[in-house]
């Protein structure tokens, strides 16, 4: 398949920007794509990681921020533990999603942007992922208010949701995480 990349106009690259936000040597890439055959998400997505990290290196523009996988890489890092030269894809792909937002690129088909808004709001809220109040904000941001609560009593059966919030985290430094990132976004 050709890879068809769009120069940036002018300033820094992408690959430049990605690379200090990630902290991440894409030039360490010799494409033996082992990131993407072990990639949960890669067989939903146009773009494989290995696409993703192949672009970059060519220069590619800001068309690479509107590519699927931005929006629907789940961060478990199995591409990084796959990887013979370390590369942290997952890094890359969280720094280039901090720019599609930054640069306000197309948003996804679908509602993965609300369901990543609905899990930070309720890390920052409760110091952890808590589902039900996540699952609350995702059905409020979608209107589907009554759609699969059939399957609510037999989670809650089988102890797979907890109806009340785990307080066990330290809140301290979640609120100092978001602290700063909020103070970073107004730079």
């Amino acid at each position: 398949m050709a890879i068809r990349i769009k120069k940036g106009r002018s300033g820094k690259s992408i690959r430049s920007i990605v690379q200090e936000m990630s902290d991440v040597d894409l030039s360490l890439c010799f494409q033996c794509k082992k990131c993407s055959s072990g990639c949960t998400v890669s067989g939903m997505t146009k773009s494989p990681p290995s696409e993703i990290i192949r672009r970059l290196q060519l220069g590619a523009g800001d068309e690479i921020l509107e590519r699927d996988i931005i929006w629907t890489c789940s961060s478990c890092e199995t591409c990084y533990a796959r990887c013979p030269m370390g590369i942290d894809v997952a890094s890359v792909i969280d720094a280039l999603r901090s720019l599609a937002i930054e640069k306000k690129a197309a948003v996804p088909e679908g509602n993965v942007p609300l369901f990543n808004k609905a899990f930070l709001k309720t890390v920052r809220a409760f110091g952890r992922a808590y589902d039900l109040a996540m699952i609350g904000i995702y059905k409020l941001g979608t209107g589907t208010f009554m759609k699969d609560t059939e399957k609510f009593p037999t989670m809650v059966m089988k102890k797979k949701i907890a109806l009340l919030p785990v307080w066990g985290a330290d809140r301290k430094t979640v609120r100092r995480i978001f602290k700063e990132v909020d103070r970073d976004k107004g730079k």
